[in-house]
């Protein structure tokens, strides 16, 4: 008689190895210190390589996995392909991509540049373009790959003044679906993970804006901004196993918002 595979078994990481752009704080952060707790070894990206090594060594001392720092301009395609060269180089072939990268660059469009906007667009949708295209074939040959794209509740609704970023974002949904069509057969699961307001440093503007803070807590049906952990569960569940039947999804953590 067959064993009934443990539940709890298709949220482990072990063995897997994971590249977390934007990992270095934040959601990233808190998602790659995740995913070494599950099993995984860890590649930390950003543009600052300090920021980087004082998160990898953070996660490697407190999770026993191996962790490593990799700073590179996920915009320019050279430097992707030396973030992945290293990367693999440190922990192994990559099984899971995180695209956690993102800037925001807020105003009315009349106010907005060309460079605001070229500089949103290159960072929050053609990064992970480019990552998913160097990653992404390698992860079909070997049968197996986990791609998270960090949408955001701008992927679903508009919010005045966020021209760049929610263009961005919802071109990134377009991206998670196609790719997910083309990979479908190959064991590779392309899906977005789309958080709501969360306390990280792009969010300062606003919560150190008592008016704006309140606005946005008034239109979350759960009352309240989410607390950095609460992205972990919703992102394991993308990285592993247990997501296998899902992909070309948007997964939305917002306690509620784009629910009405």
């Amino acid at each position: 008689m067959q064993k009934t595979q443990n539940v709890m078994d298709l949220f482990r990481l072990d063995g897997k190895r994971a590249l977390i752009t934007g990992g270095a704080k934040g959601l990233g952060k808190i998602m790659a210190t995740a995913f070494a707790q599950a099993g995984a070894s860890v590649a930390i990206n950003s543009r600052n390589i300090s920021e980087c090594q004082a998160t990898a060594e953070e996660i490697a001392k407190s999770t026993g996995r191996k962790a490593i720092a990799v700073a590179a301009d996920v915009s320019i395609s050279s430097d992707v392909d030396r973030l992945v060269h290293e990367a693999e180089a440190g922990i192994g072939p990559i099984d899971i991509l995180v695209n956690s990268a993102g800037i925001n660059i807020r105003g009315p469009i009349n106010e907005l540049s060309d460079a605001d906007w070229d500089a949103v667009l290159d960072i929050n949708l053609k990064a992970p373009f480019l990552l998913a295209r160097r990653l992404g074939p390698a992860m079909c040959e070997r049968g197996w790959g986990r791609i998270i794209h960090l949408g955001s509740i701008l992927s679903n609704i508009g919010i005045a003044g966020r021209s760049p970023y929610s263009s961005s974002k919802t071109g990134l949904l377009g991206l998670t679906r196609v790719l997910a069509l083309e990979w479908a057969t190959k064991g590779v699961t392309v899906n977005a993970l789309c958080p709501g307001p969360f306390g990280t440093d792009m969010n300062k503007p606003l919560l150190n804006n008592p008016q704006q803070y309140a606005a946005f807590v008034a239109k979350i049906p759960m009352g309240r901004w989410g607390e950095l952990h609460e992205i972990t569960g919703p992102a394991l569940f993308l990285a592993s196993e247990a997501s296998a039947f899902m992909t070309g999804a948007a997964l939305y953590v917002d306690g509620g918002w784009t629910a009405q």
